[in-house]
């Protein structure tokens, strides 16, 4: 999503973790690395699941389309290999790209998520200037460098 092409859009992020203080220091860290963006939040992988298909809590919300999703593996409900595999599957959602950002280092998960379809693969950086910095160059790459697909009728 290139300003180019995207100016008067504002890109829609997906934080999908179970951890309060980590969806907060995440959005925190893209909000200073980045133009004005609107964020929503899912506290598991059912949540998760729920808000990309406007059903549970979200079933009368409404809301622009995901933009980019960043998704946590140790969420309970239903962990991030599962729903990633979910999204990956599925011709509706598929298209949206999936950053895994999570404290996991293991290098099966790498390869297990790579293999559903993840877009990246991000090891939560332990302090807060490291964040800051990952943040900010994830930023850049999505929503400056990289193309993404746009949301179609």
């Amino acid at each position: 999503m290139n300003s180019e092409s995207h100016s008067n859009k504002r890109p829609h992020i997906l934080i999908a973790d179970d951890d309060t203080d980590d969806r907060q220091i995440i959005k925190d860290a893209l909000s200073l690395n980045m133009p004005p963006c609107l964020y929503s939040y899912a506290e598991d992988g059912e949540d998760t699941l729920d808000f990309l298909y406007h059903q549970g809590r979200f079933a009368n919300t409404s809301f622009p389309p995901v933009d980019l999703i960043l998704l946590d593996l140790n969420m309970p409900r239903k962990n991030g290999m599962e729903v990633l595999e979910i999204i990956k599957k599925d011709p509706s959602l598929k298209h949206i790209p999936v950053v895994v950002l999570t404290t996991s280092q293991q290098e099966e998960d790498v390869f297990r998520t790579y293999d559903l379809g993840v877009n990246s693969f991000i090891t939560k950086p332990i302090t807060y200037e490291s964040l800051l910095s990952a943040m900010k160059i994830l930023g850049k790459y999505w929503f400056e460098v990289v193309e993404l697909p746009t949301e179609t009728s």
